[in-house]
């Protein structure tokens, strides 16, 4: 029997068993399974496998945007739009063959922007190009969903489900777990907290699925058991998720509303380009970048070159983006803008910095 019908094998055992506190262990033993058989399809052992198959697009610009969705919703519409490069669009599916990168400069930033071809359902598990696909995605800082604003949220769940299914979290924060294997001494489990939806027995079943029987466990969170196989698979990728519904100008002005009121959520129309402003201020603030300008003593700061940083950067951040050896003679920075109570105001080196922020770095 092959892994892929092994795990329609136990998809259907999952499907029969009725949930409740009699059949929780059976559950969780058998989502465990599911979870090693699912790396496994992902992760081929052997040479002959496609372990990290894509489309060998070489990651570039300070962050990389990869636009996942169904056939025919105007991904390649929308980076013709956004970038100054060509991605072939038509009325009928499966246009795009390949990844087609681009770039969008914004506030002085290159985001690197990849119109990845449409996936369909079972994509998880290599029908279509899904598997290229989702390697890709898999490396991408964010992934924006294009939906189709007259399909409600169909193809947002099953899309969802296809990427959840391969070890893609979107929007969900990592499982607040200490896990580490010894290798003596047996299982020992504690929390911070009552736990509801798991126990010592059930964690130990799990672990016995992956052939572990000594570890530490820590659960500082009420976690679930899915959580739980998350950690220990240590191949989950957690990234943010923008769900962008196209195709506005062909829905009831009702449903527009619906759909922009719901989380992550943002409606536009590629052919009258429409709302694609905002669109790219929320991408900015999803991917965290903020902008520094340096100023040299005596002059004017250098408003046409800012370095590009990630939110929640210090001044020894900067120092590493302008120069390595700066950090060694670093003294001290002046720092002009909204990240200090006045301007200028003399920082050290764990200074946290915000968006157009201007710094002048002293050296001893």
């Amino acid at each position: 029997m092959g892994i892929l019908e092994k795990i329609g094998e136990i998809e259907r055992e999952i499907g029969r068993t009725q949930k409740n506190k009699a059949t929780e262990y059976h559950l969780g033993l058998l989502k465990a399974k599911l979870a090693k058989y699912r790396s496994q399809l992902l992760e081929p052992t052997t040479k002959s496998g496609a372990k990290g198959e894509g489309f060998d697009v070489m990651k570039s610009g300070d962050a990389r945007v990869a636009l996942i969705g169904f056939p025919s919703v105007g991904k390649s519409t929308l980076l013709n739009t956004l970038t100054k490069t060509h991605s072939e669009s038509a009325s009928y599916a499966f246009t795009t063959l390949t990844c087609i990168p681009g770039v969008i400069d914004y506030n002085g930033a290159n985001i690197q922007l990849l119109d990845l071809p449409g996936i369909i359902e079972g994509a998880s598990q290599g029908k279509g190009r899904g598997r290229q696909v989702i390697a890709v995605a898999r490396t991408a800082d964010l992934v924006v969903m294009m939906l189709d604003a007259n399909k409600g949220d169909v193809q947002r769940e099953l899309l969802t489900k296809e990427l959840e299914s391969v070890g893609l979290r979107l929007n969900k924060p990592k499982p607040n777990i200490y896990f580490k294997v010894k290798k003596a001494g047996g299982l020992s489990f504690n929390s911070t907290l009552t736990l509801t939806k798991c126990n010592e027995k059930l964690i130990q079943l799990i672990l016995h699925e992956y052939k572990i029987f000594n570890a530490e466990v820590l659960f500082r969170d009420d976690c679930t058991a899915d959580e739980f196989i998350d950690v220990i698979s240590a191949n989950r990728i957690h990234l943010p998720c923008l769900y962008v519904y196209n195709k506005i100008d062909q829905t009831s002005i009702e449903e527009i509303d619906r759909i922009a009121r719901q989380p992550n959520s943002l409606v536009l129309s590629c052919e009258l380009k429409l709302n694609l402003d905002f669109l790219l201020e929320t991408v900015w603030d999803y991917l965290g970048l903020i902008c520094i300008y340096t100023k040299r003593r005596g002059e004017r700061p250098d408003f046409e070159d800012g370095i590009i940083m990630r939110r929640g950067c210090t001044v020894e951040h900067v120092c590493h983006a302008i120069h390595r050896t700066l950090v060694s003679n670093f003294k001290y920075a002046l720092v002009w803008g909204s990240s200090v109570k006045y301007s200028p105001q003399r920082v050290g080196l764990q200074h946290s910095l915000c968006q157009q922020d201007v710094i002048q770095i002293v050296k001893k």
